[in-house]
């Protein structure tokens, strides 16, 4: 097996001691996060209750998936025949996890794993109102998830990702990827020359499942990064080559990139652009994970794309 998709082992000296059988709910498995995760909880002699809204059948040993009737939300009833759960990963967005709280509490969890995001910091200052709200989302989650568990005595343990990517799913490198098919080239604003840090679904996951077997994890907050950085347009330019695609990069001043995404962002996939985007090209955002490797060996891969990173 390649070592870049084994879990992190936490580097801590103490074994982590809790019930007999090792049994994990995971709230948000059916995202590309979740789908790398439950392979390695079951790897790892978990068995997991996926939580969905979906209707999603169970594949295989060691997963089972319930169902979310949002009718049960209104009324707190949990679903029939659930046993208690103390162990919970949360790879949902952190803003909604509060609507889970009551389930979390009378299925006596007494540790929780939450992924936030670097977002926080770095959309914090943007001039685009929504992704200040985006920040503000991830600053008020992680706040109302301390406050709960601290106020239950559950161990909370917060991650933060760069920029994810991975499996074709996610909305950031995916996203560059598809531009490219459609329009043959994508747009930089100045030299793009802003470093990166992306971090594959895998590794996040991995992160995950270390941060709930760690002991010396609890009541932290951690950054987790990728193994590689390089600046915005060396990002983009790899996913070129990864397309088979002689790179076509196309540097536009910035009140051309405010006209070109104007009609850009009334079609639906790429509603979210914005100037703001384009003025992080040349803005270094890059975050130190060294507290990570030391408390959950997490040691995550370079930027080494693959034709199974990309949407197909």
């Amino acid at each position: 097996m390649n070592d870049q998709v084994i879990p992190c082992i936490a580097a801590c000296p103490e074994e982590r001691k809790g019930s007999q059988e090792k049994h994990a709910g995971v709230l948000g498995a059916t995202s590309f996060v979740g789908a790398s995760l439950l392979p390695l909880l079951t790897a790892a002699g978990w068995q997991a209750t996926a939580f969905t809204r979906k209707e999603v059948k169970n594949t295989g040993a060691g997963v089972v998936w319930q169902h979310l009737d949002s009718t049960a939300s209104s009324s707190k009833r949990l679903p029939p025949g659930i046993k208690n759960i103390e162990a919970w990963i949360s790879v949902a967005p952190i803003w909604v996890l509060p609507d889970y709280f009551w389930r979390l509490e009378a299925l006596g969890a007494k540790r929780l794993v939450v992924l936030s995001s670097t977002s926080r910091f770095s959309k914090q200052e943007s001039n685009d109102p929504k992704e200040q709200a985006t920040a503000l989302h991830f600053v008020e989650g992680e706040a109302r998830v301390r406050a709960w568990a601290e106020s239950r005595g559950v161990e909370w343990v917060i991650l933060r990702p760069t920029l994810i990517y991975g499996l074709g799913r996610d909305k950031n490198i995916g996203e560059i990827a598809r531009f490219i098919r459609r329009f043959g080239f994508f747009p930089l604003f100045g030299q793009a020359n802003g470093l990166r840090q992306p971090i594959h679904a895998a590794d996040v996951a991995g992160a995950c499942l270390a941060a709930l077997q760690a002991p010396c994890a609890a009541n932290h907050v951690y950054n987790i990064s990728g193994g590689e950085t390089l600046s915005y347009r060396e990002m983009v330019t790899r996913v070129f080559v990864t397309l088979a695609k002689h790179p076509r990069l196309l540097t536009v001043p910035l009140w051309a990139f405010r006209l070109a995404v104007a009609p850009l962002r009334r079609l639906q996939r790429y509603r979210l652009w914005s100037a703001a985007m384009a003025e992080r090209m040349n803005r270094d955002l890059v975050f130190d994970h060294a507290e990570a490797a030391r408390d959950l060996g997490f040691k995550p891969r370079a930027f080494v794309l693959t034709a199974g990173d990309l949407p197909k």
